[in-house]
């Protein structure tokens, strides 16, 4: 049986028609496509890898009319019968995926490591969705096509899909623990940029989330920039625990020397404070955001949280 706008729409014709009137019909207005904050069914499983195994390799897609690049790598050891964990790595403020890659180094670990590439905002240089200098594009939409891609082509893990990044980058994966925690099912920002332009916060499920952060970072201080409109890392931590339903108070520890953990109970919610880091990724070897080493390396602690996380 027709719709009531069809309908609708016939009887207007027919009596144009016995008016012996023509009449112009506007088409109906296609829907606005939106993220996808739900898990959705990998069907790349049992398929030739669009991509080499264990090189890295750039792709393209469209979305939101725009052309968008990502590179890929999967395991030298990838077999398409196997569900592999995703994790998406996100670039900070005038980086490139190249260098995120180099970076972070989930390339090492057995996943699917996705690095896309943010467009040129407003000062010409590539940033993410969520900072006052992006660019107009829609940066969720695009992680959510790009997922769907990725998930027609390869064998991902759908209960197993991930999000970090650093700097501006870390702050989209904010924005994505905001908007798509039902899509992946943990988060972990590094030195994140939490700016207001992010919007409203509300998650359709508690967010898993691990954050990183120095105490000397002069980039994005982690007591905050009120003129930037940046929180202070306590209260950004404080909101996601309220958010989350954990206990207002978290456990400390510290692992090792000069590093303090912070854990809520109730929920998955981790805090690591390092002191006297700058606006780096932290590593016990030199990287590419600095020469100086810290006391920690950030991404076998991210690797291993990511992990213990998955969808139900």
């Amino acid at each position: 049986m027709p719709g009531p706008t069809k309908h609708l729409r016939r009887l207007a014709l027919a009596a144009a028609a016995a008016a012996g009137l023509s009449l112009l019909v506007a088409p109906m207005a296609s829907a606005t496509p939106s993220p996808v904050d739900h898990p959705v069914r990998t069907t790349g499983c049992q398929r030739p890898s669009p991509v080499p195994a264990g090189a890295t390799t750039l792709r393209t897609l469209t979305s939101g009319g725009l052309v968008r690049e990502y590179t890929v790598h999967v395991p030298a050891r990838y077999r398409s019968s196997r569900p592999y964990p995703l994790v998406l790595s996100f670039h900070g403020h005038k980086r490139t995926s190249k260098y995120q890659e180099e970076l972070s180094g989930f390339s090492a670990y057995e996943a699917i490591s996705v690095y896309p590439q943010g467009l040129p905002g407003t000062d010409g240089e590539s940033a993410w969705t969520g900072a006052p200098y992006s660019a107009a594009a829609d940066d969720v939409l695009f992680t959510s096509d790009l997922l769907n891609t990725l998930q027609r082509e390869l064998c991902v893990d759908s209960r197993r899909i991930y999000a970090t990044g650093k700097s501006n980058g870390g702050g989209f994966v904010g924005v994505l623990a905001c908007r798509m925690p039902s899509r992946i099912a943990a988060f972990a920002p590094v030195a994140g940029a939490f700016y207001p332009q992010g919007g409203e916060c509300h998650p359709s499920r508690p967010a898993p989330i691990l954050d990183f952060h120095g105490t000397a970072d002069a980039t994005i201080p982690y007591t905050g920039n009120p003129a930037k409109g940046l929180p202070t890392l306590p209260d950004w931590l404080a909101a996601w625990a309220d958010r989350n339903g954990c206990f207002p108070r978290p456990i400390q520890y510290s692992p090792k020397a000069d590093v303090t953990v912070q854990r809520w109970l109730g929920c998955s919610l981790q805090h690591y404070r390092v002191e006297g880091a700058g606006h780096v990724w932290p590593s016990t070897a030199p990287n590419n955001d600095s020469a100086t080493p810290t006391v920690i390396d950030a991404t076998p602690v991210i690797w291993k949280f990511l992990l213990a996380h998955r969808l139900r």
